[in-house]
């Protein structure tokens, strides 16, 4: 137990960034341009790296406080994505609602006969956050989570030396305490990649998949024939720490994922599942970081925290949603019994 005069200790995490509403389609294939596709479903659900991994560590069964930092716009969509916060014991304190804005939302669309996803994205309230809008000292969370860089676009400007707006907010959670834990998303722009780059020193844990860190190093993570480059992907993450990304990088793909710190590296295969068992592959990477992140936060290995992150997505890809398919974290973690791991 502390004592009168040391700080309290931290627990929880703080996710900032992207609150999205995604409208999910399936689609039977996905048409070239001027022909039709079927939609076959359609639902609405949670989008975004922060209310992703919010939702997700709800569902797992997360036990430490889970805080929301965002933007909204004043609509119907606001009112669903703070009803939904609620329901999920998230805390809204910092889930702030702006008049004249709309509401960021995503329609993605997944081709059944590929299982592919493709996002057609309304930048909304999301691109107006600024670190005026998050108040870290009003939160004694361990992690300060902030997902998606290079999707929010005040925070992806260049400020004057140089350096992103999110560079100096990540600089700023590290200097109260917290544990700086950061996503990306994979859009192809050389001004972003740079701005990306430049938080790099301030990032103490990144993740990421192959798409995302090839951007970022300049190099394809995958051969010609579509395979994984497992050395590419090492001589990635490794580039990333030599830049000064300070505790770990973990880049996550469909076969599986791998985390290095300056000491170690592990790989664990994602999970050997059927072809009729995955029903959508949208919002699996956060499902993968909310695994990852409760691992981290509660103290597991780096193997352990992969495990549970190839679990989490596994268990997202049952549904076309991303978060209805997550369930408690040993139900997540059965799945690895049930279906057993990718062979090499």
């Amino acid at each position: 137990m502390s004592s009168p005069e040391s700080p309290p200790l931290r627990s929880g995490v703080l996710a900032a960034g992207n609150f999205i509403v995604d409208h999910v389609k399936l689609i039977d294939a996905w048409p070239a341009e001027e022909m039709l596709a079927t939609i076959h479903s359609e639902q609405t659900s949670n989008g975004g790296g922060a209310y992703n991994l919010l939702v997700d560590l709800a569902r797992l069964g997360a036990p430490f406080p889970l805080q929301a930092a965002g933007l909204l716009g004043q609509d119907a969509a606001a009112t669903a994505i703070l009803d939904d916060c609620r329901l999920h014991g998230i805390d809204t304190a910092q889930l702030h609602v702006r008049p004249n804005l709309t509401t960021s939302y995503t329609d993605a669309f997944t081709a059944i006969n590929t299982g592919r996803r493709t996002f057609f994205h309304h930048r909304g309230a999301n691109a107006h956050l600024a670190p005026s809008d998050i108040h870290l000292d009003a939160s004694s969370a361990r992690l300060f989570y902030l997902g998606y860089l290079m999707l929010l676009d005040a925070l992806d400007a260049t400020a004057p030396d140089g350096r992103s707006t999110a560079s100096h907010l990540l600089e700023a959670a590290q200097a109260v305490g917290f544990v700086t834990v950061v996503d990306m998303v994979s859009v192809a722009h050389p001004d972003l990649i740079a701005s990306t780059r430049s938080a790099l020193p301030w990032i103490d844990h990144f993740i990421l998949n192959e798409i995302e860190a090839g951007q970022l190093c300049g190099q394809a993570l995958r051969r010609p024939d579509g395979s994984l480059d497992r050395p590419a992907l090492a001589a990635a993450a490794n580039w990333l720490l030599a830049k000064n990304v300070r505790r770990s990088v973990t880049i996550h793909a469909v076969e599986g994922a791998l985390t290095a710190s300056s000491s170690a590296s592990s790989w664990q295969p994602s999970l050997a599942l059927p072809p009729h068992y995955v029903k959508g592959a949208t919002g699996a990477g956060d499902a993968f970081a909310a695994g990852w992140v409760l691992a981290l936060h509660e103290g597991w290995s780096p193997q352990e925290g992969l495990r549970l992150g190839v679990c989490a997505a596994a268990a997202c890809l049952a549904d076309p949603t991303p978060s209805l398919g997550l369930r408690p974290l040993r139900e997540c973690l059965q799945l690895a019994q049930t279906y057993g791991f990718r062979q090499a």
